[in-house]
């Protein structure tokens, strides 16, 4: 094994023992115990990546009211608004150590 493919086991491990990493696996693994609320999860988190992933338009923030209205019930269920956010914890922590990693590289 080559020295960086060594780093970056030890890299991932260190990830996995991150706070955001084990709070989005213990709501992961919550959310899973009931697999009908985790499908209709799944059906927001795709739908909402496609709308935040579209470029800006005139109706865009309609779509995203919509989607919204559309789920709420869904959202607005504790076991469904922990993991969201603690995904959107961990995304953030993955998008913090890209823009380190970049910056560090000094890629453009």
């Amino acid at each position: 094994m080559f020295p960086i493919e060594e780093a970056t086991i030890k890299f991932a491990a260190d990830i996995r023992e991150t706070l955001e990493y084990e709070e989005y696996w213990r709501c992961l693994n919550a959310i899973k115990q009931e697999p009908k609320l985790y499908e209709k999860v799944n059906e927001y988190r795709v739908k909402n990546f496609h709308l935040q992933t579209m470029e800006p338009t005139d109706i865009l923030l309609e779509k995203m009211e919509s989607l919204q209205h559309e789920y709420e019930e869904i959202t607005e269920n504790p076991l469904v608004d922990d993991f969201l956010r603690a995904e959107l914890s961990f995304c953030r922590l993955m998008q913090d150590i890209n823009k380190c990693i970049t910056m560090e590289l000094e890629f453009e």
